[in-house]
């Protein structure tokens, strides 16, 4: 049986993704769960601080003592994602440049975007590789029923963030999109229309064949298994063939490479 892990450590994994294949898991936020989103299929289970207020969560010495211990980093790509949004960490910039530094991997950072017109973040993710955007709803309505974010947020000024930060990144931007219900024709233009002007490098669509646990779970930021010692809620997915057609009109329209899991 997997147990539920409970002692934190800011370097987990290896995780095995479909997505970035052998990836060295690295979280800044730290035990308690911290984001700008609650969203309802996480991984982590029920968020437990939601707030867009940026601090040290995790000292940038713990996490590269602790990424000391994984040497040789025989992996695909160091990704920063964990216990919430990572680019909360005040430290990020440090964080990335320490992992370069140390690793001379490539580093990819996981997140929801929601921070993305501070200028201080977008700073601090010149230092990685790879961005890839959470970007799961292009409507007030829909963002507030499935990623639930903090009181206050502007979903407008969140576009306009990713837009502002994408024509500053060298480096590769991607998107993941997370599907609950089929979208109507409306909504798939306009979100056809935004990944035209984001110009991704990839866009991967998903439905939430993750089992989410009822509380917070540590070990939910690695692989997932079906055998757990905690209780978890099962959404309901899209079947593959939505995802398929959605994303075989992504690439008609765009030619931008579009993946799906269902």
């Amino acid at each position: 049986m997997v147990t539920t892990t409970t002692e934190f450590k800011s370097v987990y994994g290896p995780v095995v993704s479909w997505r970035y294949g052998r990836s060295l898991g690295i979280d800044p936020i730290g035990q308690t769960s911290v984001c700008s989103f609650n969203c309802v299929y996480c991984q982590l289970g029920e968020i437990e601080i939601v707030t867009q207020k940026r601090a040290i969560y995790v000292p940038t010495d713990t996490i590269l003592s602790d990424l000391q211990g994984f040497a040789p980093w025989d992996v695909d790509v160091v990704t920063l994602s964990g216990s919430g949004e990572p680019t909360l960490a005040l430290n990020l910039g440090d964080i990335l440049q320490g992992i370069k530094e140390m690793t001379q991997r490539p580093t990819l950072v996981l997140t929801n975007g929601t921070l993305l017109d501070n200028p201080q973040v977008q700073a601090d993710l010149r230092y990685c590789d790879r961005l890839s955007l959470k970007l799961d709803a292009i409507a007030s309505l829909p963002l507030n029923r499935v990623n639930r974010p903090v009181d206050g947020l502007d979903l407008d000024k969140m576009w306009q963030g990713m837009l502002d930060f994408r024509q500053q990144y060298s480096g590769e931007i991607g998107v993941q999109t997370m599907i609950l219900t089929p979208w109507d024709r409306d909504t798939r233009h306009e979100y056809i229309e935004m990944m035209k002007a984001l110009s991704p490098v990839e866009i991967q669509l998903n439905t939430p064949s993750r089992p989410k646990p009822v509380k917070r779970q540590l070990d939910g930021r690695g692989n997932h298994y079906d055998d757990r010692s905690y209780e978890v809620k099962r959404l309901k997915c899209v079947e593959p063939e939505v995802l398929q057609r959605f994303a075989e009109e992504i690439e008609q329209e765009t030619k931008i490479p579009v993946r799906y899991r269902g």
